[in-house]
């Protein structure tokens, strides 16, 4: 038996979900982070558990062939991103391999007559990151710092420019650092729950270019004027166009509290999917990643196959990003999504764009369903899914297949609940899976999003 500390040498051969590389010494299953598959490296165990354990990088003894020096300096110890000691070219063999090995192994599925299409990659696979949430607490000498937790922990490594984040967030971020210098405003602590300013949230439009601070303070007051000097000094940076307070009096881990305050501009961002405009608030779900998100779009929308006869159901719709860029081509539009926030913005937005055909409901989705095809008996033509990283409760499923729709769109954040989901509703032979298209949403992490198309047999 292994025992901690103890020194171990071994081959890295496959990845984890996470990017954490996966090697093995006889039978026992080893996870080592920074390392990357033809890695021959030598590791001191961590911990142990019954058929695998967790290793820390010593040395690497023969580095892989795709082995590359990160670009960024604190990239092996931020818990971020977790490939950037990997080239791109093989991050992406890599995750469609990964797609491809859960479909056969967790779904049990026959890819023969399958369409599994090239990954569609990024041409710069950086500074793409609509959103930075840096936490704040303190350094060494009770000074406060932001940046991103190191792995597994809240320790905060501070990062001078996170470089899948946009330029910009770096200097924001140290206007809010002077500003809390300047003023004596204490970072929060969890250990004690006092102190003010728990993270830094930034968002941006790509398309607008328009930027958003959210200050995220444990209470509300700080030193009076305090937090409208901050607001003035930000709004002198020419792409921010709104800064606001969320206040967060919890003792967890969420980020986001339930209260929001506008310190400055009109509290939203706007930003644009194809020919749909958002309106985003510091709360709002969008896709960090624009430049693919309408690139994953468009395949589930080219996948719908949308003529503007057909009623589609969209689970798990958020703030009616894909709804809305469904009811563009649908005659009608079913949105539903257990957030009531969420739900409130995608009728906004569907308001701001002049879409009428689209009607949406606060529910979790294995309720929703089932309730509204038991009252109307309505099928639906068309179902969309984007589900969190669990998938589908298996009553959503169950209604989709007694809902009989003629294409189901399957869009997945995670490959292995997503292999699970398709092995249910592939079983009795009403659908077959025709097409699956992995999409590149996160470059230098170890996910990948995929989206796939079901047509009825």
């Amino acid at each position: 038996m292994y025992r901690k500390n103890q020194e171990i040498e071994l081959e890295i051969t496959d990845l984890g979900t996470e990017g954490e590389g996966i090697g093995r010494t006889d039978a026992f299953l080893w996870f080592i982070r920074n390392t990357v598959p033809g890695d021959r490296v030598r590791a001191t165990v961590m911990k142990v558990k019954k058929n695998y354990g967790y290793a820390r990088l010593q040395k690497v003894l023969r580095p892989s062939e795709n082995r590359i020096s990160p670009p960024c300096p604190v990239a092996l110890t931020c818990g971020g991103c977790t490939l950037q000691m990997m080239n791109y070219e093989a991050q992406l063999r890599i995750k469609e391999q990964t797609l491809r090995n859960n479909l056969l192994r967790i779904g049990g599925l026959d890819l023969t007559h399958v369409s599994v299409h090239p990954i569609i990659g990024m041409e710069f696979p950086f500074r793409y990151r609509n959103k930075a949430q840096l936490p704040v607490g303190s350094d060494g000498d009770g000074l406060p710092v932001a940046g991103f937790y190191a792995g597994g922990s809240h320790r905060i490594i501070p990062c001078a420019d996170c470089l899948i984040g946009v330029k910009e967030n770096g200097p924001l971020r140290d206007a809010v650092l002077s500003w809390m210098k300047r003023n004596q405003i204490l970072p929060y602590q969890e250990t004690t729950g006092e102190g003010f300013v728990r993270h830094i949230l930034i968002r941006k439009g790509f398309c607008s270019g328009e930027m958003m601070v959210c200050l995220v303070t444990n209470v509300e007051e700080a030193r009076h004027g305090a937090l409208q000097e901050l607001a003035e000094a930000l709004m002198q940076f020419p792409a921010v166009t709104t800064v606001v307070q969320n206040i967060n009096t919890e003792r967890s881990n969420v980020i986001l509290g339930k209260r929001t305050k506008i310190l400055a501009g009109s509290g939203v961002i706007h930003d644009r999917i194809g020919e749909v405009e958002f309106a985003l608030s510091a709360q709002s779900f969008y896709q960090v990643n624009p430049i693919q998100t309408r690139k994953l779009y468009e395949t589930a929308l080219h996948y719908a196959n949308l003529s503007g006869t057909e009623l589609v159901w969209d689970l798990y719709c958020g703030i009616g990003t894909i709804s809305l860029f469904l009811a563009k081509k649908a005659k009608a539009v079913r949105g539903v999504e257990i957030v009531p926030q969420a739900i409130a913005d995608a009728k906004r937005n569907a308001a701001r764009n002049g879409i009428d055909n689209a009607v949406f409901f606060v529910g979790k989705a294995e309720e929703i369903l089932p309730r509204e095809y038991g009252r109307t008996g309505e099928r639906a033509d068309v179902i969309v899914v984007d589900p969190p990283r669990k998938g589908c409760d298996e009553r959503c499923l169950r209604t989709m297949r007694e809902m009989e729709p003629k294409r189901i769109v399957y869009v997945s954040c995670d490959s292995a609940t997503l292999a699970r989901d398709l092995k249910y509703l592939l079983a009795d032979g009403g659908y077959v899976l025709t097409d699956v298209q992995p999409v590149d949403m996160f470059p230098q992490t170890g996910h990948v999003e995929s989206v796939v198309l079901m047509s009825r047999a």
